[in-house]
Formats: C-alpha cells, sequence, structure tokens
C-alpha cells in the first residue's frame, strides 16, 4: 500500500486529494502546523482516516522529520500563501511560504530518500501578462502579483532539482479550480456565498472587483486527479491542467444569480479597491499534453461547477439557519 504525504492537506486541494488517494488505497499523511485553531472543516468526512503531521513549510527540519518517519512514497506540496490579493499586502510571508518553502522540501527529500516522487502545485498565474493565447507548457511566464512570482521560483526550482539531483520531481501548472470547499475570500465562493445570502434574505449587496477578467474555470475535484496521474508517469514533467475555455467573472455571476432567480444587476456592487495593482485580464490554457500523456480531460462544465457551489451554499446557509430557529 503505497503512502502519500500532503501538504497543505486542510486546503480544498488538499481535501479532495486525500478523499481520492484513500479511495486509491493510500495511506495518506497529511502535514499540519503545530497550531491551536487548525482548521479540519474540509476533511471532517475523512479525518479519521488521515495520519496526522506536524510540520511547518518555514521550518526545515521539520520536514526532514516528517519524511523519515513516514518514508512516503509520493509528496504532494499543495500548501501556500495562496490568495494572490493577499500577496500584495504580503509579499515578504508570500515568498518565505510560497516560493522558499518548495526548496525546503526538495531539500528533504534530497537528503532522505532521493526515490519519492514530488508534485509541486504550480499556477497559472505565472502566465500573468500573457505573452500568447491559449498557454501552455512553454508559454514564457510573466507574472503579475507577487504570488505569481513566488510560483515561477517553485515552479523553476522543482525543474533545477529534477535536473540537478535527477529527481522524479514534477509541476502541474493549474488553471483557476474552485468547488464548494473553497475559501470565502475567493471571488468565486464570494459569489456562490453572495448569491445564496441575497436569496435568503440575510443581505442585499455583494461587493467584488473587475467583472471582465477572465479565467479557466474548472472544478477542484476533476484537477486532483491529474495530480495524481502525473507523479504515475516514468519520467517527471510539467503539464498544463485547465479546460480550455474562459470565462468572466460577470458570466459567473450571471449564471450563480440566474440560477437562483436572480438578476445579478441588482445585487453586485463593484469596488476599485478589489482590483489588483497589475491585472491578469485573460488566462485560458491548452491541456493538450495532459490530455495525450496522461489520458486526462476536465469533466465538469463552467455551468455546473457554478451551480453546484450555489446549491452548496444554499444547503449551507440553509442548515445555519435551521441551527439558529
Amino acid at each position: 500500500m503505497p503512502t502519500a504525504l500532503i501538504t497543505g492537506i486542510t486546503g480544498q486541494d488538499g481535501s479532495y486529494l486525500g478523499e481520492s488517494l484513500l479511495e486509491k488505497g493510500y495511506d495518506v499523511v497529511g502535514m499540519v502546523r503545530r497550531s491551536s485553531t487548525v482548521n479540519f472543516e474540509r476533511i471532517a468526512h475523512i479525518q479519521r482516516d488521515i495520519e496526522f503531521v506536524n510540520g511547518d513549510l518555514l521550518d526545515q527540519i521539520s520536514l526532514i522529520n516528517a519524511i523519515k518517519q513516514h518514508q512516503p512514497d509520493e509528496v504532494y506540496n499543495l500548501a501556500a500563501q495562496s490568495f494572490v490579493q493577499t500577496s500584495f499586502g504580503q509579499p515578504v510571508l508570500t515568498g518565505e511560504t510560497t516560493a522558499l518553502s518548495v526548496t525546503r522540501i526538495l531539500d528533504a527529500i534530497r537528503i532522505v530518500d532521493p526515490s519519492i516522487r514530488f508534485y509541486q502545485a504550480s499556477s497559472s498565474e505565472m502566465f500573468g501578462k500573457v505573452t500568447e493565447v491559449p498557454q501552455k507548457e512553454s508559454t514564457p511566464f510573466y507574472p503579475r502579483s507577487p504570488y505569481g512570482v513566488a510560483k515561477v521560483y517553485g515552479h523553476w526550482i522543482t525543474v533545477n532539482y529534477r535536473e540537478s539531483y535527477d529527481l522524479h520531481a514534477s509541476s502541474g501548472i493549474l488553471f483557476n479550480h474552485e468547488s464548494p470547499r473553497r475559501g470565502l475570500e475567493f471571488v468565486t465562493r464570494k459569489i456562490s456565498y453572495g448569491a445564496a445570502s441575497i436569496k435568503l434574505g440575510l443581505e442585499e449587496k455583494v461587493t467584488l472587483g473587475n467583472l471582465d477578467a477572465k479565467r479557466d474555470w474548472g472544478f477542484a475535484g476533476d484537477y486532483v486527479e491529474a495530480m495524481w496521474k502525473i507523479l504515475q508517469q516514468d519520467a517527471p514533467d510539467d503539464y498544463v491542467i485547465c479546460t480550455g475555455l474562459t470565462h468572466s467573472v460577470r458570466e459567473f455571476c450571471n449564471v450563480a444569480f440566474g440560477h437562483l432567480g436572480l438578476a445579478y444587476e441588482d445585487h453586485v456592487v463593484v469596488d476599485e479597491k478589489f482590483f489588483r495593482p497589475a491585472e491578469v485580464d485573460l488566462l485560458v490554457g491548452d491541456y493538450s499534453k495532459a490530455a495525450k500523456k496522461l489520458h486526462w480531460k476536465p469533466q465538469t462544465t463552467f455551468e455546473d461547477l457554478v451551480i453546484m457551489m450555489v446549491d452548496a451554499d444554499m444547503a449551507l446557509l440553509e442548515g445555519k439557519l435551521k441551527g439558529l430557529a
């Protein structure tokens, strides 16, 4: 039975990947920081099936000890400061947790057991001010945020350790992927939760930034399957994971509010304080390499994703209202 160590196990992607690997028969080890406020909400349903180990991306020794203790066959690095807007306000923290932490993990693997297979969560935000449409593995990077810059470092240090130390180290360049488990600070969840709140009479408005920003949005549950497939390949490599389709924030609002019989124009307020200092206008990927080599393709449509998120937030809020009744 193979063992997988997942950093970021309590996050959106970590929860879906943990689920998927347990179903495949893996022993799953989740790395968490020692804290009095660890949030296990996303993995509550599988928490008893996961073994936890304390570790911190900022502490090299804890990473070495975690790998020595559990001897994983695969390591999935999903932990990071992952909110783009926050990275402008906390650029140094973002660099430490999203960039340099990748080096710490790779070096821990090199020191303890170089045969471990490593997955790095790269990001479409690395493309930033895009130089070609659609974006593929060979598209030059032009990041437009401290988060994007940090992800570029994490991506290239993974390539460097792969080529320098012959590690099976790969990156998935994932475009935006959402789910009902997405954090409330992200625009997609802000929309789905806001629409549900307005439908139930709890709020009247939701405040957003640039409605014309376009993204390639997929379902996180589909994308974690690609992560696993990447580490099953004989040779390490990098892969763009996306849907190949682009939609604007405005379209997301239209589907979300429309699903509840509402017009988004009546409830969405645009506030420039939510605009990024440097905007990424159009991200849309080409997953043909993943389709050919991994036999992977997205399973969930944009409309189904939005409706899934809105329905989940309706159920969540209705449950809270019943609890208060």
